[in-house]
């Protein structure tokens, strides 16, 4: 599983939340972790740059968040965010700098590293997305199975319990997930790595991939 390793899939310097992997070996292993992490981080955050609206919402002033937004703590919201028309944070939510959290989007217990993009009827639950990933319009992340056993990451042969019942997709960075794509519990892709429109995936994506359905992934040509 050296592809899931925190190392491997994410730019730490990309979010402010970079403590909170620190002695972690996979990011899923930060998932219980992060309510806390965030009413400890919130209270140090500058109050020139960010303040506190409501409890445990902490919102930076160069963040453009709609009226009709909603935002529950504990959660922060980055600098140069935006946090649209009727988004719903349900809370234990982390949006980076210049992270986009559009029309609809549900976000519940996630970290959102710098430039994500989760703009168009997304749910995103217990999940890291890393730097510049975007998720489709539709796309969302399922993160609890229907037999509401452990969820179980595997690649290929290899398989790895986690321990959590809660468990969505761990995003590296530059992923694109493509529209209407469903990514199940224990889903984790590689930088770089593409999901076509329309796919269900329930496993670990190489990264520099252009996974097309299961069973047939591609190695990505970079032009």
């Amino acid at each position: 599983m050296e592809q899931c390793r925190i190392r491997n899939l994410y730019t730490l310097e990309e979010t402010i939340a970079a403590e909170i992997f620190e002695g972690a070996e996979y990011p899923w292993e930060v998932l219980p972790k992060i309510g806390n992490f965030i009413l400890k981080l919130g209270a140090t955050l500058d109050e020139t740059e960010y303040e506190k609206r409501g409890e445990n919402v902490w919102i930076a002033k160069s963040a453009k968040v709609a009226p009709t937004a909603y935002i529950n703590g504990p959660a922060i919201i980055g600098k140069e965010a935006e946090v649209r028309h009727c988004a719903f944070i349900r809370g234990n939510a982390i949006v980076g700098e210049g992270a986009v959290v559009g029309n609809s989007t549900e976000l519940k217990n996630v970290i959102l590293f710098n430039k994500v993009q989760v703009p168009h009827y997304n749910y995103v639950g217990d999940s890291i997305l890393g730097y510049k990933a975007h998720m489709g319009a539709g796309s969302i992340t399922s993160n609890v199975k229907s037999d509401k056993k452990h969820v179980v990451v595997k690649a290929g042969n290899e398989r790895m319990e986690t321990g959590l019942k809660k468990f969505g997709a761990m995003l590296g960075d530059c992923v694109e997930v493509g529209c209407g794509s469903v990514l199940n519990p224990g889903t984790v892709v590689g930088p770089h790595s593409n999901i076509y429109p329309l796919s269900s995936v329930r496993e670990v994506v190489p990264a520099h991939s252009i996974y097309k359905k299961r069973g047939e992934v591609a190695e990505k040509v970079e032009e």
